[in-house]
């Protein structure tokens, strides 16, 4: 049994007994309303420019950018017009990923320069094992948070107990960024990983998939495995934070994606109703 540390039985009776204990001890800033972004990757067809515009059109508040469309970089130039340009849009920047981070302390330190003078409060993330105790110690200096995201079957993080293995005993500041529709990929339930996750989850990609396997077809927002009621009524049970990136990823027809995002929105807003 311990071998097979990541199936279900054992997630849940060494998860919720010992891990999910020490997470909920973390308290997270309770979210009075949902604040529905868009990771950029969604509309990764666009320029900057325009991607922000559709941001703003299709009723978002916030957007999550990727290294594509705003790269990582030490310029204050750059950075201050790209955010200036968010800005105006009566947008903010909620997230930025996903970042590779390795053992090269000086390459982590660079995206945590950049973040913090872009204002992004996380990072989301795909860590190697042996970038964490570098990660300990940036997340404290900047008081940035690093948010592990899961890429579905065969990746590092498939499961949810490996975003738990690998946070555990880590500063708070580092936790999760649960990409649901890879979970559902992985045969995770997204209800049960965000309950799990309690008190170290600072992102959440809204993605749905047709079936629970490794090769299925990304659907709109509550056609295919995901419950958006039951997901946002778990997400107030577990207090999301209000300045958590809660970011519609959707990367069907990225040459003309606008007519599904508009309805994955539309999803999005009676599931929170």
């Amino acid at each position: 049994m311990a071998k097979q540390f990541g199936r279900r039985v054992f997630c849940s009776a060494v998860v919720q007994g010992c891990f999910v204990r020490s997470l909920r001890s973390v308290t997270a800033a309770p979210a009075v309303d949902f604040r529905l972004g868009i990771q950029a990757f969604s509309l990764r067809k666009f320029s900057l420019d325009q991607a922000i515009s559709h941001a703003r059109d299709l009723g978002f508040e916030s957007i999550e950018f990727y290294g594509g469309m705003f790269p990582v970089t030490d310029d204050p130039a750059v950075i201050a017009q790209t955010v200036s340009k968010v800005t105006a849009a009566g947008l903010t920047i909620s997230a930025h990923g996903v970042n590779r981070f390795t053992a090269d302390v000086d390459a982590n330190r660079k995206v945590f320069q950049f973040a913090k003078l872009a204002g992004i409060p996380t990072i989301t993330a795909d860590p190697l094992p042996e970038s964490f105790d570098s990660l300990d110690e940036l997340v404290r200096e900047f008081d940035i948070r690093i948010a592990i995201h899961n890429h579905g079957p065969g990746h590092r993080y498939s499961k949810v107990i490996d975003v738990l293995r690998a946070i555990e005993n880590r500063d708070e500041r580092i936790g999760a960024c649960a990409d649901l529709g890879h979970y559902i990929r992985s045969a995770e339930r997204p209800t049960e990983v965000i309950r799990l996750l309690q008190g170290r989850l600072y992102g959440i990609h809204l993605k749905d998939f047709a079936e629970m396997k490794k090769k299925t077809q990304g659907v709109i927002l509550g056609q295919g495995h995901l419950d958006l009621r039951a997901v946002f009524a778990a997400l107030k049970q577990v207090r999301f934070p209000a300045d958590g990136a809660l970011s519609l990823e959707y990367e069907e027809h990225p040459e003309n994606p606008l007519n599904d995002i508009r309805q994955c929105v539309a999803a999005a807003r009676a599931a929170m109703a």
